[in-house]
Parts: C-alpha cells; sequence; structure tokens
C-alpha cells in the first residue's frame, strides 16, 4: 500500500482529519470530568447500633456474628470493623479492584441477613444498614447563622428534612451523610423518685407505649350489604405531641384514679443523640457530606447540589445559610485551567523552534494543523474506552503534544530536504520524502504504542493510572501517526514552493538575514558533528565505555531517587483533629476546642473553620474527639506571584522568602502546628486531606497491628506502643502515633445473683431498669413532617450524674420496691472507647508519616523490618487503605520498564530483520532515562506515578530518536556505501529533525518543568523528568548512537552478509539471457 494516493487526492485526506475532529468534539461533550479516575476499590459499610452498649459487648454480640457471616465473600480483600462506647458498629468490607459495587452490595446483604437471628432484640429493631461507601466527597456544605440564632437541633432537622431528600435526588449523588445526631425524637426523661412511689419500673413505660402508642386497621361498616353508604373507621393512630404522649394511661383502678406517663415523667420533642455538636465560624451549625456513585461525573454533581442548595437557600428561614466548606471541583477546574493555560504556552513555543529551523511560515502551519487534530481525536476513543476527563489524561495530552508535533516535522523536514536538492514540483518532492520515511513513521508510530501497551496490563492501583495514562498517549500518538501518512504529505503538495531560481537577486529582509546566520552556523555545526561522530566511531572504545557508564549513571540515580505514589497538592481544605486525655467530658473538650478555634480565626488565609465536637476522623466517636474541617481561602485569592516574594524579602524575610509561600497549605499547616503547641494536655494533629479520594482521611502509612492470640487488650496495646516508640527511633518516620487508647475510666457492674434470687428479681430484670435509666431504650416510633421519629425513654439527666445515684433506681422485688444498688457493686476499671479489628483479629491501627524526602517506598520497608525486630510471636501487622495498593503496585513498576523495552527490541528486530541491530537502538534508551532521575533528584521530586509515566514517554521518544538514524544510515548503506560513512551521513542527514523535535519537546515542556499554581507538584515532576531526559538523553544519543549502528551492522554483515537487491531481480535477469546466449550482432533493431 503507497501512501502516495493520500498526496495525489487532498480532499480525502482533509477529510479524514475532519472526521478525526468531529469525533473528538463528541467524545469531548460526553466524557465525565473528574480529579482522579476510580482508582479506590469499591468498599460496602455495614453499621448498627446497640443502644446503652459499651465496646467490647458491642463487639461479642454485634461484630462478632456479623464479621464471621461477612468473612469471605466473593471478591472481598480485608475487612476492618470498630465497636465503639456510644453503641455504634461498623464494618467495612474492602473488594478487589474492578469488582461491581452493586453485585459486592447484595451479597454482602446476603450473608448480614443469615446472621440477623444471632443478633439482639435491640439491634434488630434498630436495623443493620449496608450501604455503598462512596469512593469520595464531592461537595461537604454547612447551614448556619451570622448570629447563633438557630441551634444545631433545628439546623439539624431542618437539614434532614428539607435538604438531604433533595440532595438525594440530584443524579449521582450517592448518599448525603452528617455527622450530627439531633434528629428529632420523643423524648420520655423518667424520674426515678416518682417511677418508685408508683413501684414501677422503665419496662412498664414501654410496656404502656407498646400498647397504645399503635397504628390500627379496625375495617369499616357497610361492605357487602344493600344499604346506601360504606363508611372506613379510623383509629387515631400513632401520637403526634408531647401532651398526647403525656396523656399516655399507665395504670387505672377500679376507684377511677388513673396515673398518666406525664406523673412520673418528663415529655419533650428532643434530639435522637446529644453526643456531637458542630459549629462553623463559631455559630452553631450542622455539617453533610455529599458523596458521589461510583462512575459518575463530579463536575456535573458539584454543579447540580450546588444549585439545589442556592435554590433551597431561598426558601430557608431568615437568617439561615449554607456555606461550602470543601468542593472537590475547585482544585479540578483551578487545575485544568493550569493545564489549558500549559497547553497554549507549549503550542506557541513548539511553534516558535519549528518556525526557526523551517524558516518559512508554510511550513511551520503544517505541524500546528496536526496537533489540534490529534488531541482532539483523542478524546473520542477516551469515551470509547470508558475513561474520564481527569488531571491524568489531561498530563498524558501535554506531553502527547511534544510527540505529536515530532511526527509531523519528520515529515514536513524530509519534504524540505527533497525541495533543498532542488526538486521543480512540490508533489514530486513529497511523494520521494514519503517513499523514503514511511517506514520509519510506520516502526516510529509501532514502538511509541508497545510502550504503552505493556503499561495497560498492570493491576490494582497503579494499574488505573498508567492505563488512562498510556492508552491517551499511544492513541494520540496513532492518530498523529495516520495525519503524517496522509493530511502532512498532502500539506506539503499544496502549501510548499519549490526554491525558485530568482532567489539569489532578491533583496535580503532582516527576517531573511536572520535566517542565512542561523543557516550558516548549522551548517558550521554539521560539518563539525560529523567530524565528531567519525571519531567515535573509529574509537570503538568511547561509544562501548560510555554505553556502560550510561547503565551504571541510571541504576544509581534510580537507587537515590525517592518513591511515591502522587505527589500531594494544595487542595485548598485542611484538617485539625483534637483529642483530649481519655474520660474528659464533652464541655471541656468544647473549650479546647474553642481555643484552638480562636487561634485559627487569627489566620489570613483561612476562609471558613467548621469544628465538630464529639467526633475525629481518625480516632472515630467520643467526649474527648474533636475535629476541624478548615476552608482556605480560594486559589485565585491565594496567587502569591515573583512580585510578592520579592517584596517579602526587602520586609525581613531574607533570601528565603524568594522560595516561601506563605499562602500554601503547607505553610498553614506549620503555622496551625506553632501555634497549637501552647496548648498543653490536648494531641493535635493538622494534615492535608490524601490525593486519591477513597482512601481514608489521612496521608501517610497506614497499617493495622493484629492480636492472633485473642489475649488481653493492655498486653496487646503495651506491645504497640514499644513498636510505635521504635518506629518514632528510625530516620525514615517524622512521627508513628496510633489514637487507640484503652485508658478510659470504666466502671465495671456486678449483680449478686445469691442476693437478687432471693428477692425475687433477676440479674436480667436489673440489668433492664439500668438500661432504661442510664442508656436509654427505644421505645416506639411517632410521624412528624412526613418523616417516620424514635420514641426514646431515658433517666433525667440529674438522675444519672454519678454513681451514688444508683441508690435512688429501684427495681421491683417480690418484698417490694428495692434500690437496684442492693446487689451491684460498682468496680473502677479502664478500657477502650472502642475497639477495631481487621480480618477477624484484634487490631490497633498505626499512622506513621515519612519524615521529608523519605518516599513511601522506603517507609513501608522501615515498618517491615521494625516490625520482624519487635514483635512477639502470636502479633502480625497488615497495611491497609492506600500503603497496601502501593506495596502491591510497587513489584509490578520494575517488570513494566523491562517488559517496554522488549517489546521495543522485537518490534525493531522485525523491523530491521535482525536480533543485532535493534541493539543500537535500546542501548541508547538508558542514557536519557538517566537524565530524566539526575534533574528529578535535582529538583526535588519522587520518583512517582507522573515520574514513571514521562519514563516510558522516554523509552518511545528516544528510541525514535535512536531509529531515525539507524533507518537512514542503513539506507545509504543498502546503496552500497562503506558501513561508517554510512552511519556519518546518516547521522548528518537526521540531525536537524533530531534537534528539532527534540528542542521542539524540551522548549515546550519549560513551562510543566517551571509550573506554578494549582496541581504544579506533579506537572512540575512530569516537566522535569521528560525535560531531564530528552535533554541529555538526546546529546548523548546524537553521538552513541552512529558508532553503536556501525558497530552493530558489522556484526550483523558478518552472520548474514548484504546482498544487493539488483543482482536478483528475476524480471532483469531474464530480459540479459537472450544477450547471454549469441553473438550480439544477430540482435536486429525492430523499426
Amino acid at each position: 500500500m503507497t501512501f502516495t494516493n493520500f498526496i495525489k487526492r487532498p480532499v480525502l485526506s482533509t477529510v479524514i482529519s475532519i472526521f478525526f475532529v468531529l469525533l473528538g468534539i463528541i467524545g469531548l461533550i460526553s466524557l465525565p470530568i473528574e480529579q482522579y479516575p476510580d482508582i479506590a476499590p469499591p468498599t460496602i459499610s455495614i453499621s448498627t447500633s446497640y443502644q446503652g452498649a459499651d465496646a467490647q459487648t458491642v463487639l461479642n454480640s454485634v461484630v462478632t456474628p456479623l464479621e464471621e457471616s461477612i468473612n469471605g465473600v466473593e471478591n472481598m480483600t480485608y475487612i476492618e470493623s470498630t465497636a465503639t462506647n456510644a453503641g455504634m458498629a461498623m464494618i467495612t468490607v474492602y473488594f478487589k479492584q474492578g469488582t461491581d459495587p452493586n453485585m459486592a452490595a447484595v451479597n454482602v446483604q446476603n450473608r448480614v441477613s443469615q446472621a440477623q437471628a444471632l443478633l439482639p432484640a435491640e439491634v434488630t429493631r434498630v436495623g443493620v444498614t449496608v450501604s455503598k461507601r462512596q469512593s469520595s466527597n464531592v461537595i461537604m456544605y454547612s447551614l448556619t447563622t451570622d448570629d447563633g440564632r438557630y441551634d444545631d437541633e433545628f439546623l439539624t432537622n431542618y437539614n434532614n428534612i428539607n435538604i438531604v431528600p433533595m440532595l438525594k435526588r440530584v443524579n449521582g449523588v450517592g448518599d448525603v451523610q452528617t455527622p450530627g445526631m439531633k434528629t428529632y425524637s420523643m423524648r420520655i426523661w423518667l424520674q426515678p423518685d416518682k417511677m418508685k412511689q408508683y413501684g414501677l419500673v422503665p419496662s412498664d413505660i414501654s410496656g404502656a407505649l407498646a400498647e397504645q402508642n399503635i397504628e390500627a386497621a379496625p375495617g369499616s361498616f357497610g361492605e357487602q350489604s344493600k344499604l346506601k353508604f360504606e363508611y372506613t373507621m379510623r383509629y387515631k393512630g400513632r401520637l403526634k405531641t408531647p401532651e398526647e404522649y403525656g396523656n399516655i394511661i399507665i395504670s387505672s383502678n377500679t376507684n377511677g384514679q388513673t396515673l398518666h406517663l406525664r406523673d412520673v415523667a418528663k415529655v419533650e420533642l428532643g434530639g435522637l443523640q446529644y453526643s456531637v455538636a458542630m459549629r462553623n465560624n463559631g455559630q452553631p451549625a450542622v455539617l453533610g457530606m455529599v458523596n458521589q456513585v461510583a462512575g459518575s461525573n463530579a463536575t456535573q454533581i458539584a454543579e447540580d447540589v450546588k444549585t439545589a442548595l442556592a435554590d433551597a437557600q431561598k426558601q430557608m428561614p431568615p437568617g439561615m445559610k449554607v456555606t461550602i466548606e470543601q468542593d472537590v471541583t475547585e482544585f479540578l477546574f483551578a487545575s485544568i485551567a493550569e493545564v489549558i493555560r500549559t497547553l497554549v504556552i507549549t503550542l506557541v513555543l513548539v511553534f516558535f523552534v519549528v518556525y526557526v529551523f523551517l524558516q518559512d511560515f508554510r511550513s511551520t502551519v503544517i505541524p500546528m494543523i496536526a496537533v489540534p487534530v490529534a488531541l482532539i481525536g483523542t478524546f473520542f476513543f477516551l469515551w470509547v474506552f470508558g475513561f474520564s476527563i481527569n488531571l491524568l489524561t489531561l498530563s498524558a495530552l501535554l506531553l502527547a503534544i511534544a510527540i505529536v508535533v515530532d511526527d509531523a516535522i519528520v515529515v514536513v523536514e524530509a519534504v524540505h530536504a527533497k525541495l533543498d536538492l532542488g526538486y521543480k514540483s512540490a508533489m514530486t518532492a513529497a511523494i520521494d520524502a514519503m517513499n523514503e520515511i514511511s517506514g520509519a513513521i510506520i516502526s516510529i508510530t509501532l514502538v511509541m504504542a508497545a510502550v504503552f501497551v505493556p503499561v495497560s496490563f498492570i493491576g490494582g492501583t497503579s494499574g488505573t493510572f498508567y492505563r488512562e495514562f498510556g492508552v491517551t498517549m499511544a492513541v494520540s500518538i496513532v492518530i498523529s501517526a495516520l495525519n503524517a501518512l496522509t493530511l502532512s504529505p498532502a500539506l506539503c503538495a499544496i502549501f510548499l514552493k519549490p526554491h525558485g531560481d530568482d532567489e539569489e537577486h532578491k533583496k535580503l529582509s532582516r527576517v531573511d538575514r536572520f535566517h542565512m546566520a542561523f543557516n550558516a552556523q548549522y551548517e558550521k555545526i554539521n560539518s563539525k558533528y560529523q567530524k565528531t561522530v567519525e571519531k567515535v566511531i573509529n574509537h570503538r572504545w568511547i561509544s562501548g565505555v560510555s554505553v556502560v557508564l550510561g547503565v551504571i549513571a541510571l541504576v544509581l540515580t534510580m537507587t537515590f531517587t525517592q518513591t511515591g505514589l502522587v505527589p500531594n497538592e494544595d487542595t485548598g481544605s485542611i484538617f485539625v483533629m483534637i483529642s483530649t486525655p481519655p474520660g474528659t467530658s464533652q464541655v471541656e473538650t468544647q473549650k479546647v476546642t474553642d481555643q484552638v478555634d480562636k487561634m485559627l480565626a487569627s489566620n489570613p488565609y483561612i476562609e471558613r473553620r467548621e469544628q465538630i465536637v464529639g467526633y475525629n476522623f481518625m480516632a472515630g466517636q467520643g467526649s474527648n474527639q474533636s475535629t476541624f474541617i478548615i476552608k482556605l481561602k480560594p486559589f485565585a485569592e491565594r496567587e502569591y506571584g515573583m512580585i510578592e516574594r520579592i517584596k517579602s524579602v526587602f520586609e525581613g524575610a531574607g533570601i528565603a522568602g524568594l522560595f516561601i509561600d506563605p499562602t500554601s497549605s503547607n505553610m498553614v499547616l506549620g503555622m496551625i502546628y506553632k501555634q497549637t503547641s501552647s496548648i498543653k494536655g490536648a494531641q493535635i494533629i493538622a494534615f492535608a486531606p490524601p490525593m486519591i479520594p477513597g482512601y481514608g482521611m489521612t496521608n501517610g502509612l497506614s497499617f493495622s497491628l493484629q492480636d492472633k492470640t485473642g489475649g488481653d487488650l493492655n498486653k496487646f496495646f503495651k506491645i504497640a506502643q514499644d513498636y510505635i516508640a521504635a518506629l518514632n527511633k528510625r530516620p525514615e518516620f517524622s512521627r508513628a502515633l496510633t489514637t487507640y487508647n484503652p485508658n478510659y475510666p470504666q466502671y465495671m457492674v456486678d449483680v449478686d445473683v445469691a442476693k437478687a434470687k432471693q428477692a425475687g428479681t433477676s440479674p436480667a430484670a436489673i440489668l433492664s431498669v439500668l438500661q432504661g435509666y442510664y442508656g436509654g431504650m427505644y421505645a416506639s416510633n411517632f410521624n412528624a413532617y412526613g418523616k417516620l421519629f424514635r420514641v426514646m425513654i431515658q433517666g433525667t439527666a440529674e438522675s444519672r450524674m454519678d454513681e451514688s445515684s444508683m441508690n435512688n433506681i429501684y427495681v421491683r422485688t417480690t418484698a417490694g420496691m428495692a434500690p437496684v444498688s442492693e446487689f451491684c457493686t460498682l468496680k473502677r476499671v479502664y478500657g477502650p472507647s472502642n475497639i477495631t479489628r481487621f480480618n477477624l483479629f484484634t487490631s490497633i491501627a498505626v499512622s506513621a508519616t515519612p519524615a521529608n524526602g523519605v518516599s513511601s517506598g522506603q517507609a513501608i520497608k522501615a515498618a517491615e523490618e521494625v516490625a520482624k525486630q519487635i514483635l512477639p510471636q502470636g502479633y502480625g501487622y497488615e497495611f491497609s487503605g492506600l500503603t497496601r495498593s502501593e506495596q502491591e503496585s510497587s513489584n509490578s513498576t520494575a517488570m513494566i520498564f523491562v517488559l517496554c523495552i522488549v517489546f521495543v527490541y522485537l518490534i525493531l528486530s522485525a523491523q530491521y530483520e535482525s536480533y543485532i541491530l535493534p541493539l543500537a537502538v535500546i542501548l541508547s534508551i538508558p542514557f536519557g532515562l538517566a537524565g530524566a532521575f539526575i534533574f528529578t533528584l535535582l529538583f526535588g521530586h519522587n520518583n512517582d506515578i507522573y515520574m514513571q509515566i514521562s519514563l516510558i514517554m522516554l523509552i518511545g521518544l528516544l528510541a525514535k530518536n535512536a531509529i531515525l538514524i539507524v533507518e537512514f544510515a542503513l539506507e545509504r548503506r543498502r546503496t552500497g556505501m562503506a558501513i561508517k560513512y554510512a552511519a556519518i551521513l546518516g547521522a548528518g542527514a537526521r540531525l536537524r529533525p533530531i534537534l528539532m523535535t527534540s528542542l521542539a519537546m524540551v522548549i515546550g515542556l519549560l513551562p510543566l518543568m517551571f509550573a506554578s499554581g494549582v496541581g504544579r507538584n506533579g506537572n512540575q515532576t512530569l516537566g522535569a523528568a521528560a525535560v531531564g531526559g530528552m535533554l541529555i538523553g538526546t546529546l548523548c544519543q546524537v553521538f552513541v548512537v552512529p558508532a553503536l549502528f556501525a558497530g552493530f551492522q558489522y556484526l550483523q554483515e558478518r552472520i548474514k552478509p548484504l546482498e544487493f537487491e539488483d543482482e536478483a531481480n528475476h524480471d532483469v535477469i531474464k530480459e540479459l539471457e537472450q544477450f547471454a546466449k549469441g553473438p550480439a550482432h544477430d540482435y536486429k533493431v525492430e523499426e
């Protein structure tokens, strides 16, 4: 198949390109936009509560039966669970990447229903909820007031009744969660003294409720009769108001004396639980977290949710307002804008480089047309493959620009070279040039695509990353190759003009003079270059030594570069976790939280501070925990450019002022640590939310120590503390900590069974009385505002202050009412506020932050070593969250690179019909890779996914440069030129396109390398590695490849000598045979 037809049919060529652009636009419109692809594994969470129970009880009666049943559900990787002193049970099951979350939920639900029979009755009444844990919060919003006119109970319920149901209907919203528990419930506060007076216990009250607070269906009159009308009977149903509940009759005797509920209890409409309080900028508030369904478009959801909230705000009572605390898309859009800006700068720079080399505007336009076609066309294929527009695919397109321009440059340059030889028709020049280079273009494309193919096979988290990246690159490269074979040559044939004869007599303009000077210089450089190449070829050892040095440099730099998964970015939010000493009451914790709040209020870069007292993202629920969610000012208001930096130098910051950006989240974090260090007796941790959503809240390493002996918690805690102390001694960690603490003050209740039996009661009755007064009972339901709420029974707050109150609480015995304290003794003990399990063993979660400049890879190794030394027999550890998937991915990376190089080698072997010659290409690659690592080290970046992606791209690009040299040298060798001169002239002929493409790439990626603004860390990593690799790689390659070619081609010909084609040309031989037989004078000339 020749490509000359496309040159002769320019309309066909343009139509092909227009098709790509149109398809691309269709794809672009329908692609979802998100920050990162769905990387987090699907998780299912199971939650329920056991009113009034402590952690150990919840663990034994609720968590254990559920876990036993769920464990081993299809495709599960690991299971975590928590039981708290507030009676909450939470189980989270993690599944393999790529499992269908809906199927997983159904499977878990089936397992849960098997265990239902084993759960306590209180728990089955509340119900066990199984939900898909959505990977990420798209938006956190808050309802608040400026003057505190509404309390958090009112706000919680307003949110619950009016806002949450509306948001759940927004397309793509998975769930809306609020940490607040103050949803309405009918509170029946029992008064122990009155209850004793009438001889009642809490179960009598719940009995009366069950009997009187009911919905009933009495039936109707007149069915199946001849009467004119039918009448339906209706019972008043469940009670609605506190007054109605107060009127419930508990007992009535024959004298007509009735005892109402209001005589023994206070009834009011209150909150369900009082354990969590929230404030926003110091005023009462409620927080809502909107989660997205997997595979939905975050941008669309965020937009819809914000519109819905804005509409809701119009109907809110005066003074109430909605604030947005965290919006994922804010960072996303800022970084997309950044990428687009870089795109434009890159295009302009590339355009400039091409113009300097080709020196006429027409030939510069051709590569410039190729770029948009390839980039826009890619979107269609992204859509076909089911990817999304995210930071990865966008970075891939940025890198692709350089490669895409590349193919077009090769074509234009080849046609130019022909015209310089004096071709009179652009059409002929294009056809001849294409015949020469179409082979090279196809092999370049195959090699580039081949590099990205093995990448798509990696599994796990990093696999998802690479796949998006690799496929994006490969697709844009293939499209650009099609372009280079169809559109570019056709345009060359139309646009380019052959050099006329009158050009010498034309007056020279400034630009022309510049061009002439440039050309003269370039010719000088080229001839010098060819001489150098000749020297390198003559001294074989030079190229040998340099290849060995290249490989050594690569290995050394590779070992010294830190590894990581993704760089942390400033996303505009910060979390602060506060833990006060165990057993601290909520009031005291609130005081500490208010102190911190005052400090935060003084920071000029903080816009809003949302506090949640009673809950902590790391340690869970507890009266001694609290959390801040801090929203920094928008990115636009935190621009900190060169001018401000220079100003700060003169304002006393010194030279350091140039490098410090006080507006960045890291500096704000530093500030928070500095301010809060004055607060004694509280553990305060501040951190930026993790870059990859769906992996828990914290950055750093997360792993769980496991106690497989089923032994004592205190012993386990001591081992964990030894382990953490050992971690903190290691230089790899800046800090390691656990939020677990078994030293919460508790009372052990002991019932004297013999005494109880004598008195005619039982331990069950006594404990039920305790639960009724202290723990609270969920007794019944009522309807209000179109929703169902709970009726709760509990003693009044005054009646359950301290242990002496047990003397006033009575249980019914045969001899009348007796105080509970007669049968119970209390013992002071210490225990945990919550118990966690990991894979069915009791566990303690440890989170460790790697020290500055230490990669997570090294940290994982250190943690493993310490575990070997410290943990005794019967204790183990397992990684969880992001650390787990990083650990699974790190071993596959090296494999991938080897695979990439092997693929390139095989494709080239097929192309050159030789297993030896491709080594000339392969051996020149390490220089560039070493260059990439050197730059990464210089700029202090990590060897993370971004870096590895530019490495993979470099393998392709460097191979491409080498292929061009080898291809041209081979052409010359096949015409019978000596190997050495074939190599020298081949290299000389390719110097200009190689310099052009490499410079275009290096200069084009400079804006990435020095990126500022949002998402800069990832961009800088990409840029530095790509620029370093291209620069150092190209410089070394241009000299080493010709020498390698000469050596390997010589070897190749020793094995299989070169056959010159025309000797074996059958048609020619047939024609010659007739003359070879007889004397030539027989031959008659036909007239």
